[in-house]
C-alpha cells in the first residue's frame, strides 16, 4: 500500500475516467469509474478499486515498486507569487493574455533572462496547473508583451492600486517619488536617448522611468517610462496630473533636490498636498547660509540629529521657496565634509605635482591654479565652504528630527529601484520597439508589485521577499506514475519549518495547497 501524508490528485491518463469517493460503513473508499452512454441513459461502470482515505491521508493500492518519478516541478514561490496575485484580482484585469503575462510577472520574479528561455523555464515550473495553461511559445509571450500596450496604463494602474488599497486596508499618508534610468541593447529604439547616467557610465542608450510608492510601505502607485533626456523634474509635471486622479487623502510627497522645480512645488501645492523635497545649494542660498555655515558654531550638542547611522547637524529657518512657504533645513554630514575635504586636497596635491613636472592635469582642476602653476588658497577654501552641506525644505509644519528622518531615510523607493534592476532583471532592457520596452518595464513593475505586497506580508517575521522566495525554492510538486495501472500522482514535498512560518505569515489557507 502506497501512503501520502499530503493532498493527492489522481487521475487516468488514457480514459476520460474519474475518481469516485465512496463512504461505507464508516469508511471512504476511492474508485475509477467512468461514465458510458447505454439505450439513451448514462451508466457509470466501475473500473477499479484505488484506495481509501484515513485520518485525513489518502492510501492507495499500489506498490511502491509500481510508482515512479514522473517530472519533479517548482511550485513554492509560484504558489505564493499566484496567491498574491490572485488576491488583488490581477488575473481578471490583464485581459486575454492574462495567464502568459503572469508567467512573465512570475518569471521576473525568480529567474527572468530573456523570452527565448521562458519555454523551457516555463516546462520546469507547475505553473501549467497554476495557471491552467498549456504550454507557452515565443510566439504567444510576444502577442502577451504587445497586449500590454493596448491598456490605458495610467487608468489601470491607479485601479489596481485602489484595489490593493481596499485589499491590504491601506490609507497611504505619503508618497516618495524617484527617477532612475537603465540602458538598452541597440541603439535603434526612439525612446533611447543619451542622458544623465546615474551609473556615470558614458555613451549608452538611456530611457527614464519615474516611480512613486507609499511612503510607509514601499508599495508602488504608479510608474511612466521617459525618453533618456528627459530631465528629472520634468517627468514629475507629467505625474502629478496622473497622481491627482488617484484622489488620496492629503499627504506629504517626499521627492530629490534633483526633481524640485517651481512648477512641481505649485502643483504639488494645489493638489492640497505638502511637500518635502531637497534643495540644490545655489548661490543665493549660499548666501542665505553663510552666517550660519560656520561648522564650529553649528556642530553643538543641540543642533545635532542622528538618522539610522549618519548623524546631521541642523539648522531650520522660515523660508519662501519659489512663492511656497515653509521651513528651510541646513544639514552639516561632518563624515561626507571630511570625505570631501580629503578627496578634493587628493586631487590638487597631486595637480601640483604634475604642473610642476609640465604636465596636464585633470580637468576642472585648473581653477584652483594661476597661469604659473601656483596654488589659489582662496579658490580652494571656496571650493570647501560648503562640503558635505545639504538643504531640505518643507511645507508641513514638523519638528526638526521628523523632518530630516522623513526626508533621508526615504530608501523605500531606492529599494525599489534596487528590485526593479535587480531581482525583476528590469536592465539591461533587450527590446528596441518602443511600445514593448514600455511592455517590459511595465511587466517589471507588476512584479516588483507582488514583491512589495509579499514583503508587507512578512512584516512581522524576519524574511525579506527575496529571502522567503528563496527559502519556497525547494518546495516542489513530484509527479508519481503507476505504471501498471498507468496512473499519475502528484504530491508536495514535506514543508520546512521556515517554509511554514512563510506561508502561514502570507495566508494560512496556503499550508493546505
Amino acid at each position: 500500500m502506497w501512503t501520502c501524508a499530503a493532498s493527492v490528485i489522481v487521475y487516468n491518463i488514457y480514459t476520460m475516467s474519474f475518481i469516485r469517493r465512496i463512504k461505507r460503513q464508516g469508511h471512504v473508499y476511492l474508485a475509477e469509474v467512468e461514465n458510458r452512454w447505454v439505450n439513451g441513459r448514462c451508466v457509470q461502470r466501475h473500473v477499479r478499486y484505488v484506495g481509501r482515505e484515513a485520518d485525513g491521508k489518502t492510501l492507495l493500492a499500489a506498490s511502491l515498486s509500481e510508482v515512479e518519478v514522473d517530472q519533479v516541478k517548482l511550485y513554492g514561490p509560484l504558489l505564493v507569487l499566484n496567491h498574491l496575485a490572485k488576491e488583488i484580482s490581477l488575473p481578471e484585469q490583464l485581459g486575454s493574455y492574462s495567464q502568459e503575462i503572469l508567467s512573465l510577472v512570475y518569471a521576473h520574479c525568480l529567474d527572468y533572462r530573456s523570452l527565448n528561455h521562458m519555454p523551457g523555464w516555463f516546462e520546469r515550473t507547475d505553473l501549467n496547473f497554476l495557471l491552467g495553461l498549456e504550454g507557452l511559445t515565443e510566439k504567444r509571450l510576444l502577442g502577451a508583451l504587445d497586449s500590454l500596450e493596448a491598456l490605458d496604463a495610467e487608468t489601470w494602474q491607479r485601479r489596481l492600486f485602489e484595489g490593493v488599497c481596499r485589499q491590504y486596508r491601506l490609507r497611504p499618508s505619503g508618497v516618495i517619488y524617484d527617477v532612475t534610468n537603465t540602458y538598452l541593447y541597440g541603439r535603434h529604439c526612439p525612446l533611447a536617448k543619451p542622458g544623465h547616467d546615474k551609473e556615470a557610465v558614458q555613451g549608452r542608450p538611456l530611457i527614464q522611468i519615474g516611480l512613486g510608492v507609499t511612503q510607509q510601505e514601499g508599495i508602488p502607485l504608479f510608474h511612466k517610462v521617459f525618453d533618456g533626456n528627459v530631465h528629472d523634474a520634468r517627468t514629475l509635471q507629467d505625474l502629478v496630473t496622473l497622481f491627482g486622479r488617484y484622489q488620496l487623502p492629503p499627504g506629504l510627497f517626499i521627492y530629490d533636490r534633483g526633481i524640485k522645480s517651481e512648477r512641481n512645488l505649485q502643483d504639488i501645492k494645489h493638489l492640497h498636498w505638502e511637500t518635502l523635497c531637497g534643495v540644490p545649494l545655489n548661490e543665493h542660498l549660499k548666501k542665505f547660509w553663510r552666517p550660519w555655515a560656520n561648522p564650529q558654531q553649528l556642530m553643538q550638542l543641540s543642533h545635532r540629529q542622528r538618522v539610522g547611522r549618519t548623524v546631521f547637524y541642523t539648522l531650520l529657518r522660515p523660508y519662501r521657496l519659489d512663492g511656497v512657504s515653509g521651513k528651510l533645513a541646513l544639514c552639516l554630514n561632518e563624515r561626507h565634509q571630511r570625505d570631501a575635504r580629503e578627496s578634493r586636497r587628493d586631487e590638487v596635491s597631486h595637480a601640483q605635482k604634475l604642473l610642476a613636472q609640465g604636465r596636464s592635469i585633470k580637468p576642472g582642476l585648473d581653477r584652483f591654479f594661476d597661469s604659473r602653476g601656483q596654488l589659489l588658497r582662496s579658490k580652494l577654501a571656496q571650493a570647501e565652504e560648503f562640503d558635505g552641506y545639504s538643504c531640505i525644505f518643507c511645507t508641513r509644519s514638523l519638528a526638526q528630527d521628523k523632518m530630516l528622518s522623513l526626508y533621508f531615510d526615504k530608501d523605500l523607493v531606492e529599494k525599489a529601484f534596487h528590485s526593479l534592476k535587480g531581482i525583476t532583471q528590469l536592465r539591461p532592457v533587450r527590446h528596441w520597439l518602443a511600445e514593448r520596452v514600455r511592455a517590459h518595464v511595465f511587466l517589471c513593475y507588476l512584479a516588483y508589485l507582488l514583491l512589495s505586497l509579499l514583503q508587507y506580508r512578512l512584516r512581522k517575521t524576519d524574511f525579506t521577499a527575496e529571502s522567503a522566495l528563496s527559502e519556497l525554492g525547494t518546495m516542489y510538486k513530484v509527479y508519481l506514475r503507476d505504471s501498471k495501472h498507468r496512473f499519475q500522482l502528484s504530491r508536495t514535498v514535506t514543508l520546512t519549518r521556515k517554509q511554514e512560518l512563510i506561508l502561514k505569515a502570507i495566508d494560512k489557507s496556503l499550508l493546505n495547497s
